[in-house]
């Protein structure tokens, strides 16, 4: 609701927060499970990100052996994709204010399969790169429009359930990946590779079905002034029809549209911006207090994900296991498909406490295992480093705390970067400001993939993780002192928790961004939100 207005405001229609007693005579609602098998279908996209980097894992060992590629090609072959997804991820924000979430999402998947086979046909280092240019776009695309698609479609009381189905994907495709990596890597050295990458193509083609079957969001549908089908959209994924009125409501009022308008096509003034246009500036140039503080939650939250050095470890994972004294090719792809699992159960795990214990607890809880799993594993490769014969407990310490640190990142920070992210810019804003966080998170993958090897090179690999560790124990005081709880709200009410009251009461040791904070999430879970 507008600031000033009388009527009371409620994160589930059914009940507002102040009538509790009702609410809680009101059973659970069940899983939507339209809303459920949109967001699976949506967040198909991002196996192309994750498969990309388990795959390159073990394909990059089987390039450099038949092209007898230096360290540097090798690390340009596998960060570059990061830094052509920055085209991708600043495109895809206006694309899908200007042809919807839906037909985005189409695009990001065939733009993949055209490089799967780019790649998989590759005959020279370049042409090679040509397809690592056109998969940076389509993963680009992938990684925006996943979560903004599925935070809009989702109800208020699983929304962080289903927007971690991005990270969900990603792991499943890195654990792909892996396992592919395992199943042809005792091929011809020349014919390997090119099956590991070429098989990229497959998760597309299940894409492309699979969205013939997903509606398009209903916030994008109101920002067209198709109000029909926004309804019929909103009363599918909607926990009930109270909600699905109160939702409608809500984005009608941030677009624009008077509230007791009923018809099912209304016409949208171009001055309410609904294709984009203007964005940029209200983001960047002229941003006000509280999407100021937006746009850095969402952008610190990005930058601090990569730069503790997740990408690095899932892409150098066969040489991280190298340097820790397995040799054996098959042994150390069995090491990698053990990560893959490990990061893989972890995501799962993650999927049902997001809405029951909310954002900021596993967030903090996940860097603290990241720190500690991070500062040991690079304890250990040190002490291997400097020891002149075999140590089992230090091969089988690094092991194990690289398994810790990929499961608490599944755990917390994996996830949450793209739930949070999606859910607190705007209607307005919402594309494209989630754009430019992709874009800060591929562009800091890029770095950290592109340069790792020669930092490993300069001050060791055990160096190089006590730096990662470092940036861990950063980003964790950055969450703590920045990042407002998100959990309960609806999408048109999170701009409230930055404004200057809501937002420094609710980093005052107020968990929930506001005065009852505590009080409302009771009432909301007595209403109906999702217990997992």
């Amino acid at each position: 609701m507008k600031e000033g207005s009388s009527e009371p405001k409620s994160a589930i229609p059914a009940a507002t927060a102040t009538d509790t007693t009702s609410a809680e005579k009101k059973p659970a609602p069940k899983r939507n499970m339209y809303a459920l098998a949109c967001a699976i279908l949506a967040s198909m996209t991002s196996i192309l990100l994750g498969y990309d980097g388990g795959v390159m894992s073990g394909a990059s060992i089987y390039i450099k052996k038949d092209w007898n590629l230096s360290d540097v090609q090798v690390e340009f072959l596998n960060g570059s994709i990061n830094i052509y997804c920055l085209f991708g991820a600043f495109a895809a924000g206006r694309t899908s204010d200007w042809i919807g979430r839906r037909y985005t999402i189409v695009f990001a998947g065939v733009t993949f399969f055209v490089a799967a086979l780019l790649m998989g046909f590759a005959t020279n280092y370049v042409f090679l790169m040509i397809g690592r240019f056109v998969a940076g776009i389509g993963v680009g695309y992938a990684l925006m429009i996943a979560p903004v698609y599925t935070a809009e479609v989702s109800p208020v009381s699983c929304r962080g359930f289903l927007t971690s189905f991005t990270e969900v994907f990603i792991n499943f495709g890195v654990l792909l990946g892996y396992v592919s990596n395992l199943a042809f890597c005792k091929l011809p050295v020349n014919l390997n590779w090119r099956l590991m990458l070429g098989v990229g193509a497959v998760p597309s083609v299940f894409l492309a079905v699979g969205v013939l079957a997903m509606p398009e969001s209903p916030r994008w549908l109101v920002m067209q002034g198709r109000l029909g089908d926004a309804k019929k959209v909103l009363n599918r994924t909607s926990d009930s029809p109270e909600e699905a009125e109160l939702r409608l409501r809500d984005i009608k009022e941030t677009v624009g549209i008077a509230l007791e308008c009923d018809d099912d096509v209304v016409e949208i003034p171009k001055s309410n911006n609904k294709n984009g246009e203007g964005v940029w500036k209200e983001l960047l140039l002229k941003p006000t207090p509280s999407v100021r503080r937006v746009m850095i939650a969402c952008i610190g939250l990005q930058f601090f994900q990569q730069a503790s050095g997740i990408d690095a470890v899932v892409l150098y994972s066969p040489r991280i296991f190298t340097k820790a004294g397995i040799t054996n090719d098959t042994h150390l792809l069995l090491a990698t498909v053990a990560v893959g699992c490990f990061k893989t159960f972890f995501i799962l795990v993650a999927t049902f406490m997001l809405d029951k214990h909310g954002r900021r607890p596993l967030l903090l809880t996940s860097v603290g295992g990241m720190i500690i799993s991070l500062l040991t594993l690079a304890t250990s490769l040190t002490i291997i480093d400097l020891s002149s014969h075999k140590l089992n407990w230090a091969i089988a310490l690094s092991i194990t705390t690289v398994c810790s640190f990929v499961a608490s990142f599944s755990i917390g920070l994996g996830p949450i970067a793209w739930v949070y992210s999606s859910e607190i810019f705007p209607l307005r804003l919402r594309a494209q400001g989630t754009s430019m966080g992709v874009a800060t998170n591929r562009g800091v993958s890029g770095v950290i993939t592109m340069t790792f090897l020669s930092l490993s090179n300069a001050i060791t690999t055990g160096g190089g993780f006590f730096l990662f560790g470092g940036i861990a124990i950063l980003s964790w005081l950055f969450f703590f002192t920045f990042l407002p709880e998100t959990q309960g709200r609806t999408l048109e009410e999170m701009h409230e928790l930055f404004d200057d009251f809501k937002w420094k009461e609710s980093l005052h040791g107020k968990m929930y961004g506001n005065k009852n904070g505590k009080e409302e999430e009771n009432s909301i879970n007595g209403n109906g939100q999702i217990q997992l």
